[in-house]
């Protein structure tokens, strides 16, 4: 017994220190571990929501409408490609001023034989 615990005496120390010392912080570290997991499971599907819907929001707003032709164009161009008209005045023109008349298309069901 004496020769085991010469040749193995840092083997015991460290065991003893794993034996004392795992319980008292171990089970802390463990819980929280499995937290910071958890918690990071569930924000980082959150984040990509953000970032998904800040993109978006950045695309429909470099989306332009004739509104001449009703074509839609992509991106920072001056003139419709359809008809040519000017793109800028689109903040200018108020589509409440107008009748609902005017800005709707009415459409009459015909029977097909």
């Amino acid at each position: 017994m004496n020769y085991f615990v010469k040749a193995n005496k840092n083997l015991i120390t460290y065991s003893l220190i794993i034996l004392i010392v795992i319980p008292i912080f171990g089970i802390n570290f463990f819980i929280n571990f499995l937290s910071n997991i958890l918690l990071l499971l569930v924000l980082i599907p959150l984040l990509l929501v953000i970032l998904v819907f800040l993109g978006f929001n950045s695309y429909k707003s470099k989306i332009n409408t004739c509104y001449s032709c009703g074509s839609i164009s992509i991106g920072l161009s001056e003139n419709c490609m359809n008809c040519g008209a000017n793109l800028e005045n689109i903040s200018n023109i108020n589509q409440f001023d107008k009748k609902p008349s005017e800005s709707t298309i009415e459409v009459k069901a015909e029977e097909v034989k």
